[in-house]
């Protein structure tokens, strides 16, 4: 047996769709984070980019488990001392920027370096329905339906 090591120009990258309505952030960010690496592929490759583009659509009605959404908190630091700054991730969801709680789910889950930034570019996340990416034809995959704990319960 030999060992077959995909190389760059052989790979078929294609467009995948999820509808993040009513999901769990953590199932679904880890779905996303192996689509986006290309493990769910027979021929992955660690050095090489051979995952998905995914593109997500109604990421503010995102769903979390528990009594995350309250008490939940993300931290991040200005610089300055005593710049810590603290939020929930309902106060996320209420602003003007509800897409980047997935975000950063998905990029906490991918391997830090060159090829995961390279990797994260290919996805592409969206607050409402309507997404630019219709004439690459993404493949609907129904992710709430492929678990049940996958979906708010």
């Amino acid at each position: 047996m030999r060992t077959i090591s995909t190389k760059q120009s052989e790979v078929e990258k294609k467009w995948i769709l999820i509808d993040a309505t009513d999901v769990v952030v953590g199932r679904v960010a880890s779905f996303i984070a192996n689509r986006l690496r290309g493990k769910h592929l027979a021929s992955f490759t660690p050095h090489v980019d051979d995952g998905d583009h995914v593109v997500v659509i109604n990421a503010e009605k995102i769903h979390f488990t528990g009594n995350k959404l309250t008490d939940k908190k993300y931290y991040k630091h200005t610089g300055y001392p005593g710049g810590i700054k603290m939020q929930t991730p309902e106060n996320i969801l209420a602003s003007k920027f509800p897409d980047r709680i997935l975000k950063k789910a998905v990029e906490r889950m991918m391997p830090s370096g060159p090829l995961a930034n390279k990797q994260i570019k290919n996805l592409k996340i969206y607050c409402g329905t309507e997404h630019p990416h219709e004439s690459q034809k993404p493949e609907l995959i129904d992710f709430k339906s492929m678990n049940v704990k996958n979906g708010k319960r």
